[in-house]
């Protein structure tokens, strides 16, 4: 931590009410410390791993980054509009979360100072696998980063969770790599949060359909839990101009997570496959409330369209087998002991991300879980994830 430069547009993650009056507490070196599970961190891989790894006929199209006659560098993947990159002008711990996280020693070693006893790995250059209307050609670059993945940290399973990556357009090919993937040893699986890449298109296949039916089988057979991960499904750089950062992060990167949601609680897929357990990742955790109010109210109002029926409302399926993760989301805590959510959300440092709290994690708890009780607290910043990924508590935190 004496190495991390605190700049000046980052002082106020110190900011801090303290933890006067709680049982357990969030420091790393504290003797009373809670299981922490950061239920979101992101892998750090090779800028030529997919390059170096896959057949040559995908070399022209996969993501990579272009300088033009300016000497302005771009972004370009065939999924994406091309995106300007300013990663030179970062300074102090923003500049040192674009170089952190490369190997497993040294994220072990940052999730130490920051009390995170586990953490569940997705990718990060890798996110652009899924930007592709073609679903070979994404179930390619996935079964490259799984590889790349075990390689580096399968070996470390006790504290990295890999999440495997699945490019669900590809039907045949999703369900072979599940079934490698837990041969392999794998704990977790990630999903896009749409299967086809792109904007809405109603003649798509989509998670609500018994096209799908074939895959949460096998899902369920290797009794792998899944993720759907922001930004995933399709193109989250939707807006530019005059605000475009803040419209693209909340427009179109967290709110879409919502569809693959609804797609599973409201079409009778969690009845079909009681097995499986599912979480948005970096989503937040505001509007789930709301989502399932809304779910409940549509089945009820409009069950004259409503097909199929099912057992319970649409709410029950998530509150009996859904988890979000989040990083600091004070509307969505406010909310979750008064909506009897606490059991459901994941708190994450996301690991090394800007939106993330790392290096910063207790001040964050603080700041924003001072009023949940010490067994919600305890219940979001670890036991869910240990019930979602059915991880073994260490003995120390067994009381």
């Amino acid at each position: 931590m004496n190495q991390i430069v605190v700049n000046e547009p980052n002082r106020w993650r110190l900011q801090t009410p303290g933890s006067t009056g709680w049982t357990r507490t969030a420091r790393p070196d504290a003797a009373r410390k809670y299981f922490m599970v950061s239920a979101d961190c992101h892998a750090n891989e090779p800028v030529d791993l997919w390059l170096t790894r896959m057949d040559k006929k995908y070399h022209q199209r996969l993501p990579r980054v272009i300088t033009d006659k300016d000497g302005v560098q771009w972004r370009v993947s065939e999924g994406y509009r091309p995106d300007r990159l300013r990663l030179s002008t970062l300074e102090g711990e923003d500049a040192l979360r674009n170089k952190s996280g490369a190997d497993a020693a040294g994220r072990i070693a940052d999730h130490d100072r920051d009390g995170i006893d586990v953490e569940l790995m997705f990718p990060n250059k890798g996110l652009a696998m899924w930007a592709t209307p073609d679903p070979e050609f994404a179930m390619a670059q996935c079964r490259v980063w799984n590889d790349w993945a075990w390689e580096m940290f399968g070996s470390h399973k006790d504290r990295i969770i890999i999440a495997g990556a699945i490019a669900t357009g590809d039907l045949e090919g999703s369900i072979a790599e599940v079934q490698r993937l837990a041969k392999l040893g794998f704990r977790c699986l990630t999903l896009p949060c749409k299967p086809v890449w792109g904007a809405h298109d109603v003649d798509h296949v989509n998670y609500n359909l018994p096209h799908f039916d074939q895959l949460w089988a096998a899902i369920q057979d290797a009794d792998l839990p899944i993720t759907f991960h922001v930004s995933t499904g399709r193109d989250p750089r939707a807006a530019r101009g005059n605000g475009g950062a803040v419209v693209n992060y909340v427009s179109h990167s967290l709110s879409p997570t919502i569809e693959p949601v609804a797609n599973l609680c409201a079409s009778g897929v969690l009845e079909r496959f009681p097995g499986l357990r599912f979480a948005t990742i970096e989503a937040g955790i505001g509007w789930v409330p709301w989502l399932l109010d809304a779910m409940d109210e549509a089945y009820r109002k409009h069950h004259f369209w409503v097909r199929p029926k099912l057992q319970g409302l649409p709410s029950d399926y998530y509150r009996t087998r859904g988890f979000s993760s989040f990083q600091e989301d004070q509307a969505g805590l406010d909310l979750a002991e008064s909506h009897g959510l606490a059991g459901n959300f994941m708190w994450a440092n996301d690991y090394p991300h800007h939106e993330g709290t790392w290096p910063h994690s207790a001040e964050a708890i603080e700041r924003t879980m001072g009023h949940l009780s010490d067994a919600s607290r305890a219940n979001i910043l670890g036991l869910n994830a240990a019930r979602f990924l059915k991880l073994a508590v260490p003995a120390r935190y067994a009381q």
